[in-house]
């Protein structure tokens, strides 16, 4: 293997996380909703929306300034109004939830889906990140490892439809707030370290087979 090619599978996984604003970001995603429990709890629904506001505005304007991507920012602050705006019209604080969980559920779907047609999501847009095509699926190593790592989302994104659910209907909104906050960034981690160990893994059985 040439030492450009070895840079470019060293690089295969870092602009997977850049693309959704680096670890900073991901981790300042989780901030709105921090507050909005907080402060849901502390006072009422209003001013829950309020802060959630703000601090949305605030998490977006602190992307800009360290100069990162413009669209995890905007993207960031959008669902945030969204939520937001549910949870005023429906005057609950589950309503804040519920872009989440409609979210999960139907990119949950999507990735048990592009298993069963041996398209796993995972590859997909792994490489369409990183625009090397999409001829991975011709090594069965590959391919298994990015179904597994497909899986592995899939896992994820049902479990906080299943929790998270579960919670939304039984109107245990402070409780609901607490699993978002636990099933986020915590279980997204899991995720990425799984999809890089299966991937390397396989990358390293091709190199050597």
């Amino acid at each position: 293997m040439t030492a450009p090619q070895e840079h470019v599978r060293e690089r295969a996984f870092p602009p997977l996380i850049e693309q959704m604003g680096g670890v900073p970001g991901i981790i300042a995603s989780t901030i709105p909703v921090l507050v909005f429990v907080v402060t849901n709890v502390a006072f009422d629904l209003r001013a829950a929306i309020i802060a959630a506001l703000a601090s949305g505005v605030l998490v977006a304007v602190w992307r800009l300034a360290r100069r990162e991507a413009l669209q995890p920012a905007v993207s960031g602050l959008l669902g945030v109004g969204l939520c937001a705006f549910i949870a005023y019209r429906t005057g609950e604080a589950r309503g804040f939830y519920l872009p989440g969980l409609i979210y999960s559920a139907v990119v949950g779907a999507a990735f048990l889906a592009s298993t069963v047609v041996r398209w796993p999501l995972a590859g997909v847009i792994w490489h369409a990140i990183n625009g090397d095509g999409q001829g991975w699926r011709r090594d069965p190593r590959l391919l298994r490892a990015y179904t597994f790592a497909t899986l592995l989302w899939a896992l994820v994104f049902v479990a906080r439809v299943v929790v998270q659910g579960w919670l939304y209907n039984a109107q245990e909104d402070d409780w609901l707030g607490v699993a978002r906050l636990a099933m986020g960034f915590p279980l997204v981690a899991i995720a990425l370290l799984g999809t890089v160990w299966a991937v390397r893994r396989a990358q390293r059985t091709s190199q050597t087979a």
